[in-house]
C-alpha cells in the first residue's frame, strides 16, 4: 500500500528542505521567462527561517519528504497574502496544490478577521492561473516587472462560514 500526503505547518527544521525543494520548483518559471535572477531562487535559508518565524507556512508531506509548500500573511486590513505555492514536479497535476491552497486559506481565515486572499503569478504561468481561477480567483491588477515578467494579482472574497475554526 502506497503512502498518503499529509498536510501540516512547517516548523524550524523544515526550512531547508522548503529552500530545496522551491529552488527545484522555480526552475520552470525562471525558465518560461528566461530570468534565472527571481526571487525564489535568490531567497537565502535564513530568509526561510525568518518567514516561518512569522507568517504561516503549510507543507505535504509524503513519509518524510516535504513534496509541497506554501506560505501565508494576513494584513491588518484583512487581506490574506497567500505565496510561494510549490509542488514537486512530479507530484503535479494530481490535486495537491489545490489541496494545499484550500489548507492554507482554511488556516488564515480562521481567525474571522480575514477579508479576502490574494496571490499572485506570472503572465505566462498558464497552469497556474488555472488553478487559481478553479478555485475562485479573479484577477484584480498587473504589474510589469521588467520585459519578459509581468504579474498578476488575484484575488477572492472569504466566505465567512467556510473559515469558522472547528472545536
Amino acid at each position: 500500500m502506497g503512502m498518503s500526503v499529509t498536510i501540516s505547518a512547517a516548523d524550524g527544521q523544515d526550512a531547508e528542505k522548503i529552500l530545496k525543494l522551491q529552488y527545484l520548483c522555480y526552475q520552470s518559471e525562471a525558465e518560461l521567462y528566461g530570468d534565472y535572477s527571481i526571487e525564489p531562487l535568490t531567497q537565502t535559508l535564513d530568509s526561510i527561517k525568518a518567514e516561518l518565524a512569522t507568517g504561516d507556512v503549510l507543507v505535504a508531506r509524503l513519509g518524510d519528504e516535504v513534496v509541497a509548500s506554501v506560505r501565508g500573511t494576513v494584513d491588518p486590513d484583512g487581506t490574506a497574502r497567500i505565496n510561494k505555492l510549490i509542488v514537486h514536479p512530479r507530484m503535479q497535476r494530481h490535486g495537491l496544490g489545490g489541496r494545499l491552497l484550500e489548507a492554507i486559506e482554511q488556516r488564515l481565515g480562521a481567525g474571522g478577521g480575514t477579508k479576502c486572499f490574494q496571490l499572485f503569478t506570472g503572465h505566462r504561468s498558464e497552469q497556474n492561473l488555472q488553478l487559481y481561477r478553479k478555485h475562485g480567483y479573479t484577477a484584480v491588477g498587473t504589474r510589469r516587472v521588467n520585459e519578459r515578467l509581468t504579474l498578476v494579482t488575484l484575488s477572492k472574497d472569504t466566505e465567512a462560514d467556510t473559515y469558522v475554526a472547528s472545536a
